[in-house]
């Protein structure tokens, strides 16, 4: 089974507190809403304290264009993916022409060559390697980025991959959309990048100093008739936040069936899972990830840990979570459930063993 083997992440340098979105939020959409203070109050519902952004708090003052976004887009996201898989390869201490695949996450920018080429050539990889470039997954992207990689380490059990997942949420921040979604928007999303080396079977030494989690299978759901629950809609400014009310609601409904149905084939069940890596969508997610699987607040506690410190940065944020749970003790044969929500509206879902 492919084995992961390293995860790192990376965040741009400008800080931004609860409290300071807060207040710019006020200032941008108490003129749109009468009744802005009882809105605001899911800044104070957020659990979120700070996030980071790749550009300082003026910068949103102003109206921008698409160009100009998705140009800072470019270099940030290069940037930001280089340094998440810098810090990765140095925790495996590997080279990075000992790469053999590259797939590349994100949904916040369009970049053709797609930015993937231009980390082969920062990174110094090989001219050879396999690219895979993902895109439009929003929110589920790293935990589909990661299901993707360890199917192909399964394929090809002498490879080693390395998945990227790059977002820029503060980026695509519209500020002359009123919209509630928007408004939501600026109180949940980050900028982030993560990035996670998964090797094969047969690649490199399978000697450890500690147990690692060995990839047992996947499940990716879409459920029909749910393209309009999130998203983004292509407008003149820009890539305009979709999603909707609903989604708590969807999780407590479909999750747990989901799970088992997933679970049951592996000869396993929720309640034999001693770690449980959730992407947090925000704080309502995870409440409804415990109530429709029946966990602790503590099952949860390092998504919400990731949530408190950095948001929701979309496809990265589960890669962060799963970086921290990597860094806790995994015992040989504990069971793991990694899951995250995107666009589609979808689910994917990989079970972890450690070995």
């Amino acid at each position: 089974m492919p084995r992961i083997e390293a995860v790192a992440t990376a965040v741009p340098p400008y800080v931004i507190t609860q409290e300071d979105s807060m207040k710019l939020a006020r200032r941008f959409f108490q003129d749109a809403f009468p009744d802005i203070d009882r809105l605001l109050g899911v800044f104070g519902n957020s659990q979120i304290h700070k996030r980071h952004l790749c550009m300082p708090l003026d910068w949103y003052e102003s109206e921008r264009h698409f160009a100009e976004k998705n140009k800072l887009y470019v270099a940030n996201a290069e940037e930001l993916a280089a340094q998440a898989a810098r810090n990765c390869l140095g925790k495996a201490k590997l080279s990075a022409d000992s790469i053999d695949c590259l797939m590349f996450v994100s949904s916040t920018g369009i970049a053709t060559p797609s930015l993937d080429s231009r980390l082969v050539n920062r990174l110094g990889m090989r001219s050879d390697v396999t690219r895979v470039p993902l895109w439009g997954l929003g929110c589920a992207g790293g935990a589909m980025g990661l299901s993707r990689a360890c199917e192909y380490a399964r394929a090809y059990p002498e490879r080693r991959v390395l998945l990227v997942s790059v977002e820029l949420c503060g980026l695509t921040f519209i500020r002359q959309d009123m919209s509630k979604s928007n408004l939501v928007a600026t109180c949940l999303f980050g900028d982030g990048a993560a990035a996670v080396l998964i090797e094969g079977d047969h690649a490199g030494s399978q000697e450890q100093s500690s147990p690692r989690p060995y990839f047992r299978g996947a499940r990716t759901t879409t459920w029909p008739d749910t393209l309009d629950v999130m998203g983004w809609e292509v407008t003149e400014p820009g890539l305009k936040v979709v999603f909707s009310r609903d989604i708590p609601s969807l999780i407590h409904q479909s999750m747990r069936e989901n799970v088992d149905t997933f679970l049951t084939p592996h000869d396993t069940s929720v309640d034999r899972l001693r770690h449980f890596i959730f992407h947090p969508g925000g704080a309502k997610v995870l409440t409804a990830y415990q109530r429709s699987l029946g966990l602790s607040a503590e099952a949860t506690r390092l998504s919400s840990e990731v949530l408190r410190d950095f948001g929701n940065m979309s496809s990265p944020t589960v890669l962060f979570v799963l970086e921290k749970s990597m860094e806790r003790n995994w015992e040989p044969g504990d069971l793991g459930l990694l899951a995250a929500l995107g666009p589609g509206f979808s689910s994917e879902m990989l079970l972890l063993e450690a070995r």
